[in-house]
């Protein structure tokens, strides 16, 4: 008989095992519950969307044509693998007004993105073996990134409000395991919390008694919601306190920001991070011998977006000031649930553990009986259990009939 031709590109044995590096690394939660409301969608289902941090607004039209424009003048071609020098002096000045520290622009490396801000400088401070401290629950790249750089990851539990690490066990945390790095979100994702400034103190303190690096993720920066009624431009930059604005501490912070939450351009792929200039050196080499370079053109957008008019900014917080306030209203409004109110960022998470079910069976019911789409809190870490994440950028239509759907699925359930 007649053998099957080989599937090109097939492997098996030692060719076909990947390296340990990657044995564990898992996708981030809402693409795959995308997937699933994407395919309940193809069969005819009605799905109304919470689980994607989106912006639910468009680039601010002056951003657009710098980046239009930039592209008719030719600059589609390779630029510095740092980032263009006029847009590393543009972030270096927003950083130093806005987090009050003296920044050059030789501090600033420029990435598709905030994730390279994040996965590179952990790649350059972490070795094999080294301990690293970061939320749980919290961003899933954070664990990601940890282990593809060799190190233990230490989960460090939040207090019950999500607004910062349960201090007391973050201290004790620190003292037993010696970590090399600790991992900082405020505003946070998933909880919306804004760390208090005493808070932010305590671990520049603690960094600076046992030696270890702090990397500050700040993406949701300017989404802060106190005062962001006002016309002052200067209240859309939001009052989260970072690390790297204690005095002393610049040394020991690497603070990762972008475009892509404040100024809705996620997929211009526009991000940045603040370090000490040796580890800045170390981490343009990562950029060099991957992706090499952001385009010229989105870097003349970010120019714009951060020299050029805020109002666009100040607007979009104080309508996801509105949005919140009536997401978190309507949410503890059900018998069961419990919501605190996030300080900033566009998630609510929350606590559903009064009906008895795992996080992701609630989320499981919520897509396939309700037809709304939630994450897990599981999926940002085991501590999120008992938690489910909506985000709440959609418009004021799409959060009423979401919540609606919420009230109704939890009212059927036995408790």
């Amino acid at each position: 008989p007649r053998r099957a031709a080989p599937v090109v590109g097939a492997a098996s044995g030692d060719a076909a095992r990947t390296s340990d590096r990657v044995s564990n690394l898992q996708n981030e939660g809402a693409y795959a519950v995308l997937a699933k409301a994407t395919a309940l969608e193809r069969e005819g289902r009605d799905i109304v969307h919470l689980e994607i941090g989106q912006p639910g607004f468009a680039t601010p039209e002056h951003v657009v044509e710098a980046g239009v424009s930039a592209i008719r003048g030719g600059k589609t071609k390779y630029a510095a693998p740092d980032g263009a020098p006029s847009l590393r002096e543009a972030i270096a000045a927003h950083v130093s007004t806005t987090r009050n520290v003296d920044v050059r622009p030789e501090e600033v490396v420029v990435g598709p993105g905030a994730k390279p801000g994040l996965f590179f400088p952990t790649l350059a401070i972490v070795n094999e073996g080294d301990k690293v401290v970061y939320p749980d629950p919290g961003f899933p790249t954070y664990r990601a990134m940890i282990e593809v750089a060799g190190g233990i990851p230490v989960p460090a539990p939040l207090r019950a409000d999500g607004a910062s690490f349960d201090m007391a066990r973050l201290s004790d945390l620190v003292r037993t395991h010696k970590p090399r790095l600790i991992v900082l979100n405020s505003p946070a994702n998933p909880t919306g919390g804004v760390m208090p400034r005493a808070d932010v103190e305590e671990v520049v303190r603690l960094a600076e008694e046992h030696d270890f690096w702090i990397l500050s993720d700040e993406i949701y920066s300017r989404l802060v919601y106190e005062n962001s009624e006002s016309d002052d431009e200067s209240d859309a930059r939001g009052k989260a306190f970072s690390a790297i604005s204690v005095p002393g501490a610049k040394n020991r912070v690497v603070l990762v920001d972008g475009f892509s939450k404040t100024y809705c351009m996620t997929g211009w792929r526009l991000g940045w991070a603040v370090m000490p200039e040796h580890l800045a050196r170390k981490v343009e080499l990562l950029a060099v011998h991957s992706y090499g370079c952001v385009a010229a053109f989105t870097q003349e957008a970010g120019i714009a977006a951060l020299v050029g008019p805020q109002d666009d900014c100040v607007k979009m917080v104080a309508e996801y000031r509105r949005r919140r306030d009536f997401v978190v209203k309507a949410l503890n409004a059900i018998d069961g649930v419990e919501c605190p109110v996030p300080e900033g960022a566009f998630y609510a998470f929350p606590d559903v553990s009064a009906f008895g079910k795992k996080s992701q069976e609630i989320a499981d019911g919520l897509l396939y009986d309700a037809g709304v789409a939630v994450l897990p809190g599981t999926d940002f870490g085991a501590n999120g259990e008992g938690k489910i994440r909506l985000s709440y950028v959609g418009d004021t239509a799409t959060l009423e009939e979401g919540v609606r759907r919420i009230k109704a699925y939890f009212d059927g359930l036995e408790r």
